[in-house]
């Protein structure tokens, strides 16, 4: 028996949602074009009869801009620590950064081994990738270098094959047939905000957040009130449209997906709330999840 736990990290965007959900097979982590979507520390458990995998994806590393951010990169220089390897995911369609070159910054005070995961290389020539491998060789001596297509399920067998040499573990730390630490109201709300960012596009940024706030499986149905919270009152008439005619949308679409995650019909109510400045107002982010205390 071999298990242990990995950390998955990357500038926003780069696709580590999209590959947390590749490698479980099931959709944990939500997913969208907008950067930063990922804003909570998820766990995915990969199983096999003698393996099992805690991959942890965790938010985007930037340059924070209020106290949500802060406290997003906490949580994901948090997973640092304790862990068996380390996944440094990059965009293969996308130059080297400052953003890149941040983490491998923050990354050379850590001792735990480093596995760079080159995403979507789907994007790029055959050529591109080797020119792509060797910059990055430049800037860190990784412990090895892996090329995905976490879209496609491309070389993922391959990248947990990479992973497996590096476990320290031999107990399993959760049932084989668990796949997430996550709770249901959580995954509930994370739907609905993807359904938010991905109906109105770039109309709605990162000022938009979605709290379950009643839940309660019933026989025959699971009984769900959603509350999506903006900071500004044109946003949340965006959200609402025209005779409430987005609010319908979105709240078809995450319905289906949350009837898929429950197996149950689903009654689901959402309320689009205005609150100023919630991403820089402490009480309320500790209110909403996000953090016991902001530094």
């Amino acid at each position: 028996m071999k298990s242990g736990f990995v950390s998955i990290i990357g500038r926003p965007n780069t696709g580590k949602s999209t590959l947390l959900n590749s490698i479980v097979n099931a959709k944990l982590a939500i997913t969208s074009d907008v950067a930063g979507t990922t804003r909570n520390t998820i766990e995915g458990i990969y199983n096999e009869p003698d393996t099992q995998i805690i991959f942890i994806d965790t938010p985007g590393i930037h340059k924070p801009k209020s106290k949500l951010g802060r406290i997003l990169n906490r949580e994901t220089y948090s997973v640092f620590r304790d862990i068996d390897v380390i996944l440094f995911l990059v965009d293969a369609s996308e130059r080297v950064g400052k953003g890149d070159e941040f983490i491998i910054k923050a990354l050379s005070n850590s001792n735990t081994p480093v596995i760079l995961v080159i995403n979507k290389i789907d994007k790029i020539s055959d050529e591109e990738l080797i020119y792509k491998i060797n910059e990055y060789k430049d800037l860190f001596t990784f412990s090895d270098i892996v090329p995905v297509s976490a879209l496609n399920d491309d070389n993922i067998d391959e990248l947990i094959k990479v992973v497996k040499t590096y476990l320290t573990d031999n107990i399993r730390y959760y049932s084989s047939d668990h796949i997430t630490n996550l709770d249901p109201k959580f995954m509930i709300s994370e739907l609905v905000r993807e359904k938010v960012l991905r109906l109105t596009k770039d109309e709605v940024p990162h000022s938009v957040t979605c709290i379950t706030t009643h839940y309660e499986v019933k026989k025959d149905i699971v009984e769900v009130y959603v509350d999506i919270i903006v900071d500004r009152d044109s946003l949340k008439k965006i959200i609402i449209g025209k005779g409430g005619s987005m609010l319908k949308e979105i709240g078809s679409e995450a319905r289906r997906d949350i009837e898929s995650m429950f197996d149950k019909k689903v009654y689901l109510e959402l309320y689009c709330k205005t609150i100023p400045k919630w991403r820089n107002r402490e009480a309320l982010l500790k209110d909403l999840g996000f953090s016991k205390k902001v530094e």
